[in-house]
């Protein structure tokens, strides 16, 4: 058996090597296949075992087929949209046909050279349609996303163009610190001292612009002040405002007892009965009220008007008097209106969302809650402005108040997602258009003593628009591009990963298809999970390596004439054996 085994196992080399030389030459043609994954011979031996070791039994080679699915190839540059490699683990999830039957079994590739089908399909150069998870209305993945009966033919037909209703809008504005007050927070008829437009987009399409009209005004608490201006603390009663000596007005503030007030020509005249101050300038006023009258404040604003102002502004409970004393004239000459002051809380006018709060923190359904209140050291009862919505027919969409910090920025609380916003609900355009709601992002809102600027303005609508290109992002989403600059995601792709990707069986097109050595498919995101990253606008080419492939095909042809060398000795030495006489 020894000498007919060698033939044997001459002819078993020969064999084997003829196999890696099969492998080879697949692996060399599919060099420039998209997705291409090389294979490799893997050589071992089957021995013959004999009982004894005086006798040797040779034995044979066989070889086995390994798959590098694994090995990364190189990636490419692509100028097309709907192409995509994978860096890392994982695989294109595709099927023979679009109609996403449970019959059709799912394959698995790396080629993604993706393109448009006439019915609007995705499928790539071998013919298999891409499949993914569609987006919905809201912008989520399907729930059961971990099956794959989740996963939809990647359509990307439009029949039509879109259009985006707007639903947010930015806008960063500076409003004048300088601008002169208006007296009260709810003016309505008050000329705006700074108005700004935003075109905004109607469920319809249409443009719709919107206006924004700031006031400055002296905010929701009670408040009055003097028609005289372009007062000093300094200016005296009598000498430098012509009020007469002597007379006498009165302040009360929530219900409590009057506080008297006297003129005097006299700086530090003595109190007369009676009498809680002596006013002999500008100054003794502002003193008195704002060291020594609880829940008030006096100043002189920015036009140098007189103010008084109540410190809280909960509607119809907070309140202050001024009323002259028997026939004096004292309030009328220095420009107040004596009578009863009432804190209007947040412009006291009416909104498109109903009335405001009564309560702490003062707010409207549209405007933001404040996050300073009166009592907080950081709280600026100067820093108020009536900011008016309006629609194109000049109707009032929303109006509220605003508050600034002393340092300029917006005195606000932002909500539950930390955003500071004008709330717009069911808008009406009037047009036939669905009611729409726009949240407006006044953040950047600030004050600083300087020209009205306008930073940015910027909103999420768009015009009606056609198609014009797909793509596939480095998250895997498939988006939609439209000539007005709008965009659509219609579906994520997911990477579909295996526990032994080596383990598939390769289906023809450069696809593979599950087995029990790959185990089950996982779906998974890309850039989670171990599943790797999606490359917009790349291919990713076959892991051939050209010099190793000629490196091995050399090897196999000198162990392939080794073989034949062997066969040709055991053919001499029968030959030679059938001589013997």
């Amino acid at each position: 058996m020894g000498l007919f085994g060698a033939l044997f196992t001459g002819v078993s080399a020969l064999t084997a090597q003829s196999q890696n030389t099969a492998i080879i030459s697949n692996n060399i043609a599919n060099i420039n296949t998209t997705g291409f994954k090389r294979s490799e011979a893997s050589f071992f031996s089957l021995v013959t075992t004999q009982g004894g070791t005086s006798r040797y039994s040779p034995g044979t080679v066989t070889a086995n087929r390994i798959q590098r699915v694994t090995e990364q190839g190189s990636i490419s540059q692509s100028a097309s949209g709907t192409d995509a490699s994978i860096s890392g683990n994982g695989f294109f999830s595709v099927k023979r046909d679009s109609d996403d039957s449970s019959l059709t079994p799912f394959l698995y590739t790396r080629n993604g050279q993706f393109s448009e089908d006439a019915q609007g399909f995705l499928k790539n150069s071998a013919g298999f349609y891409l499949y993914g998870w569609p987006i919905d209305q809201n912008g989520d993945l399907p729930s059961n996303q971990g099956d794959l009966t989740s996963l939809a033919p990647v359509d990307v037909a439009f029949l039509g163009g879109l259009t985006r209703p707007t639903g947010t809008a930015d806008l960063a504005v500076n409003l004048d610190a300088n601008e002169i007050d208006e007296l009260l927070a709810g003016t309505t008829t008050a000329a705006a001292d700074f108005t700004r437009s935003l075109t905004v987009y109607d469920t319809l399409g249409n443009p719709q612009p919107m206006s924004f009209e700031f006031v400055k005004t002296y905010g929701p608490a009670a408040t009055e002040a003097t028609t005289r201006n372009s007062l000093t603390a300094t200016d005296r009663m009598v000498d430098d405002l012509g009020i007469t000596d002597a007379d006498q007005f009165t302040l009360s503030v929530d219900g409590g007892a009057n506080r008297v007030y006297q003129i005097s020509g006299v700086d530090g005249a003595a109190l007369p009965g009676g009498v809680d101050v002596m006013v002999y300038d500008i100054g003794d006023i502002l003193d008195d009220i704002n060291t020594n009258v609880t829940d008030m404040t006096a100043f002189l604003g920015s036009n140098g008007e007189l103010v008084l102002q109540h410190d809280e502004f909960v509607l119809g409970t907070e309140n202050f008097i001024i009323a002259e004393v028997g026939a004096g004239n004292a309030l009328g000459t220095l420009g107040f209106a004596a009578g009863t002051y009432t804190s209007d809380n947040m412009s006291g006018t009416t909104f498109s969302n109903g009335t405001p709060a009564d309560t702490p923190p003062y707010s409207t359904e549209d405007f933001p809650t404040l996050q300073f209140l009166p009592g907080d050291p950081k709280y600026n009862s100067q820093g108020w402005w009536t900011m008016t919505v309006k629609d194109p027919s000049n109707n009032v969409l929303s109006r509220g108040t605003l508050n600034f910090n002393g340092d300029g920025s917006i005195n606000a609380t932002a909500d539950v997602s930390g955003n500071i916003d004008v709330e717009l609900s069911q808008i009406n355009w009037g047009n036939g258009s669905d009611a729409q709601n726009i949240n407006i992002d006044i953040s950047k809102f600030t004050q600083f003593a300087s020209d009205y600027t306008v930073l940015f303005s910027d909103q999420n609508g768009a015009e009606l628009g056609l198609r014009t290109g797909i793509e596939i992002n480095r998250d895997g989403f498939v988006v939609a591009q439209f000539s007005n600059g709008a965009s659509s995601t219609l579906y994520k792709l997911p990477l579909t990963t295996f526990s032994n990707a080596n383990g598939l069986a390769e289906i023809s097109g450069t696809a593979y298809s599950k087995t029990e050595d790959s185990g089950e498919e996982n779906l998974r995101e890309a850039g989670s999970g171990g599943a790797g990253f999606i490359e917009p606008s790349t291919l990713e080419s076959s892991n051939v390596d050209l010099a190793d492939e000629f490196a091995l095909l050399i090897v196999t042809q000198r162990a392939y004439s080794a073989g034949t060398k062997v066969i040709n000795t055991v053919d001499q030495m029968t030959q030679e054996l059938l001589q013997l006489r």
